[in-house]
């Protein structure tokens, strides 16, 4: 794989870790087929009894889409290849018969803050920050995030989250059920991980699973209503104006067209 998606398997447990952290870690589209790789590579292994994704380096787990990466697609490309891709990549990692565990060891905005919340358990360090500032570009959430937030933590809270656009603090992401556990620091951080592979390689993998089905059951799929979405908001001046200014470094001018 490449050096960007780094796979490590252990006794019984493997490590997915993001590693571009010269990039906050954002994820392009080489990245998303790998992760959907190794997510594939999981589906039927019978060996392996818990999933660990954590982001390099110390100041981001991840920031989300590289914005490289979408911001020159037309609506059409953004719908089908980009939304609609990465919002199978992302189910496919939530349906693994594995717990999945995210360890967010730094800010976890957009995308990232997404593919965080594909996962079963999240733990976070005092210092990072969650959000979905997508609106701040004209954008939205598009892989599946807006749904799995209000899933999470409710309607009004996620509303919260995705129409101002600021991040929370990792105690109110605490406090709103977002994450489940706080550490201090990295070391914190691994302890907290360790113990959770622990206890998850000592339960029964097949009740573990079934679990996870019968919570999934309670999700209804609206992955085409995001894909409608994002091609409109995509299709917008508004979108083309918020890509333009953040490559500008500036303040976008939204006229709501």
């Amino acid at each position: 794989m490449s050096d960007e998606i780094i796979v490590t398997r252990h006794a019984a447990h493997v490590d997915i870790l993001l590693n571009r952290p010269d990039k906050g870690n954002a994820i392009d589209m080489p990245m998303l087929r790998l992760l959907d790789d190794a997510a594939r590579a999981l589906e039927h292994d019978r060996e392996i009894r818990a999933v660990v994704l954590r982001g390099a380096g110390e100041r981001f787990f991840c920031t989300g889409g590289d914005i490289a990466a979408w911001g020159a697609l037309t609506p059409c490309d953004m719908g089908r290849e980009w939304i609609g891709y990465g919002i199978e990549v992302f189910n496919r990692i939530a349906a693994l018969p594995q717990p999945v565990i995210a360890l967010l060891n730094g800010h976890t905005l957009g995308g990232g803050l997404e593919l965080a919340m594909a996962a079963d358990l999240r733990v976070a360090v005092r210092r990072a920050k969650l959000g979905s500032p997508e609106v701040s570009l004209g954008m939205i959430a598009g892989w599946g995030g807006v749904r799995r937030l209000a899933e999470l933590i409710g309607p009004a809270r996620a509303a919260h989250v995705t129409l101002l656009g600021k991040a929370i603090t990792a105690e109110q992401a605490l406090d709103w059920g977002l994450v489940t556990a706080l550490v201090d620091d990295a070391a914190s951080l691994q302890a907290q991980c360790d113990a959770w592979v622990e206890t998850l390689c000592g339960n029964g993998p097949i009740a573990m699973a079934l679990v996870k089905h019968l919570l999934a059951g309670m999700r209804a799929d609206a992955a085409d209503q995001h894909g409608w979405a994002v091609a409109q908001a995509a299709a917008s001046d508004d979108c083309r104006e918020g890509v333009a200014a953040f490559l500008a470094k500036r303040p976008p001018v939204y006229r709501n067209r």
